[in-house]
């Protein structure tokens, strides 16, 4: 087994350590591990990242349920205009992306690198949304109508379809603000959405890409071995001064993935 693959797989088990202590995020560094890492590319890579963040999300239901931290009613019925939009982003949207979208002098805008640089500006929200110290919600809201939800919903399926992230620092706040969850149980039910959307999502990827399925199978079960070993040790540590370490981490890797997508 090449040196890259055995640290790659590595790196699926510390995700899964990550995802299981800070209870979301990690999913997000899976993409540039199989890219600069692993060296697949980017629409392979959001793809199998799809598969590897569903799984995981599938454990994180079970954890929370246990704890009587997930709405089962509110997250199936988010998750329908979610789950469209990234089915559609995937089968038919980033297929039909074109290779070169344009280019000026001699610089080409790709569509791997348009996919990756999409990528880091939601990494470098999602380190924002850790790092800075969260003010409660406002948990006294006025439900809106559904149409606007089904909106909103589509618009962040269509994110998660492209990026190949879980979204869940996404869905937590339209969970608070727009459904009126408690913010630990708008937690535990996100994990049944990006569960759902990740899944969905992937079958669309089905149509259009070849799967190393042993490779991908066996990612998967790192990170959910991670999940558990994590979810054990976050007994232990502090979870809100691991999650600011970790935005900062995630704030690096984004500035990076930036830089090197221009300067290639």
């Amino acid at each position: 087994m090449p040196l890259t693959e055995i640290l790659g797989f590595i790196a699926a088990l510390l995700i899964g350590v990550v995802l299981g202590l800070v209870g979301g995020g990690g999913s997000i560094l899976t993409v540039p591990l199989l890219v600069y890492l692993l060296g697949f590319n980017p629409v392979v890579a959001t793809a199998y990242s799809l598969f590897v963040v569903g799984s995981s999300s599938f454990v994180g239901v079970i954890q929370k349920h246990q704890k009587r931290l997930v709405d089962f009613k509110t997250g199936l019925s988010f998750s329908f205009p979610s789950f469209m939009a990234v089915y559609i982003s995937r089968r038919y949207l980033v297929p039909n992306i074109p290779d070169t979208i344009f280019t000026i002098n001699q610089f080409s805008v790709t569509k791997d690198m348009t996919i990756m640089v999409f990528f880091a500006i939601v990494m470098l929200i999602a380190a924002t949304s850790m790092i800075k110290n969260k003010k409660e919600i406002d948990e006294n809201f006025i439900k809106q109508a559904y149409y606007k939800t089904f909106f909103q919903g589509i618009v962040i399926g269509i994110i998660t379809g492209l990026i190949g992230a879980g979204g869940g620092f996404l869905y937590v706040p339209a969970l608070v603000l727009w459904a009126g969850l408690p913010m630990k149980k708008a937690v535990g039910t996100s994990l049944v959405i990006v569960a759902i959307n990740s899944i969905i999502g992937f079958t669309g990827d089905l149509h259009t890409l070849k799967i190393d399925w042993v490779f991908l199978l066996s990612f998967s079960l790192l990170t959910i071995l991670g999940i558990l070993i994590g979810g054990y040790l976050s007994k232990y540590i502090s979870n809100k001064k691991l999650k600011k370490s970790f935005g900062w981490f995630i704030l690096v890797m984004a500035i990076y993935i930036i830089f090197k997508e221009f300067t290639n």
